[in-house]
């Protein structure tokens, strides 16, 4: 949940760059089909009731869908401005994943001061003892008094960041797009 406030600070940006939200339109963003079936496949996975009845099926579905991602995001990085940043935190976060079994451990302190419960069924977080990778995986936190509070990464962190140069970037449209002053 982290990212999600990625979107409103890349819009606030943009706008402050001179962009246009409509601009948005015009990014060509190859297998975004892909990309967008990584994303449902997630939030489908760690909705309650698929959570609760996935089983051992949960942490290699959890890979698939992070690796159809960032496979989408890596045939567009040389394109968009900003996705260098997304391909990177989300191949930090994978490591992290595939180093701990399938799932992105989180340090019970985050979790604690997120306010975050104990899971039933899948979950993309979890609380591990001595988590692989440790300084990779969720050991920061937004506090419960937040909305949207959660554990968050490094790797979360460095898609937050790229989402909002994307967005901005995005706004601003390429350079041919843009008016030019009078001569």
């Amino acid at each position: 949940m982290f990212i999600l406030f990625a979107v409103p600070l890349g819009i606030g940006l943009g706008y402050l760059l001179g962009g246009r939200l409509d601009r948005l339109a015009t990014l060509d963003f190859r297998w975004s089909g892909l990309a967008v079936g990584g994303l449902v496949a997630q939030l489908l996975l760690f909705s309650g009731p698929v959570a609760g009845v996935i089983g051992a099926a949960g942490p290699p579905l959890y890979l698939a869908s992070t690796l159809a991602v960032l496979a989408a995001v890596l045939r567009n990085v040389r394109r968009i401005p900003g996705l260098i940043l997304v391909a990177v935190g989300a191949a930090t976060n994978l490591l992290a994943i595939v180093a701990n079994g399938g799932v992105m451990p989180a340090s019970a302190e985050a979790v604690a001061t997120a306010g975050l419960g104990e899971v039933a069924g899948f979950s993309n977080s979890v609380v591990l003892a001595d988590p692989a990778l440790r300084p990779l995986t969720d050991v920061f936190a937004l506090p419960a008094a937040w909305p949207f509070a959660n554990v968050f990464s490094i790797g979360d962190v460095l898609i937050g960041l790229g989402i909002v140069v994307v967005v901005a970037m995005g706004m601003r449209g390429r350079a041919g797009d843009r008016p030019t002053a009078p001569s």
